[in-house]
């Protein structure tokens, strides 16, 4: 059943439609696991980590926001359910328990590069298609680089 008709031909639906579903489970997961590390951080830069990861969850939450209603506007509908998201998140999660702050870091370092990389290629694919959806793939790129900028910056002098 098509409820909103898309304004973008039947090709570029599907580049355009995968493109953005997996990036609403990137952002839907990365929130989660940023919310995960944010309640089990310890260790002596606790606080700025901690406000850190808030910051991280609240740019992935509005971007997937976004992301899923430039899907919804194009006819196209999204799967934000929470099974969905189990299934098919691939990104990069911090372990069971308490987490060291150093360990934090990196697994968000980690997890953001991932995603960066993941939305590198797809602003690459919807470059044609449409580059409605690829400017709102950057504009969400720069973001995240900022917050793993943000999170190497931590790690600054390095022991190597």
């Amino acid at each position: 059943m098509t409820v909103v008709k898309s304004t973008l031909p039947e090709p570029a639906q599907k580049i355009v439609g995968e493109a953005l579903q997996s990036t609403l489970v990137d952002l839907l997961g990365l929130s989660l696991i940023g919310k995960q590390a944010h309640w089990n951080i310890v260790g002596p830069r606790f606080r700025s980590i901690h406000l850190q990861l808030d910051e991280v969850v609240d740019t992935a939450r509005s971007y997937a926001d976004t992301v899923a209603e430039r899907s919804a506007a194009l006819g196209l509908p999204v799967d934000g359910r929470p099974e969905t998201v189990a299934a098919a998140y691939t990104l990069p999660g911090p372990k069971e328990g308490w987490v060291r702050d150093t360990e934090v870091v990196q697994v968000m370092l980690d997890a953001l590069e991932a995603a960066i990389g993941r939305l590198r290629e797809r602003i690459a694919a919807t470059d044609e298609p449409d580059p409605v959806t690829q400017d709102l793939l950057i504009s969400l790129t720069a973001e995240l680089e900022k917050q793993r900028w943000m999170f190497d910056a931590e790690n600054f002098p390095r022991d190597n």
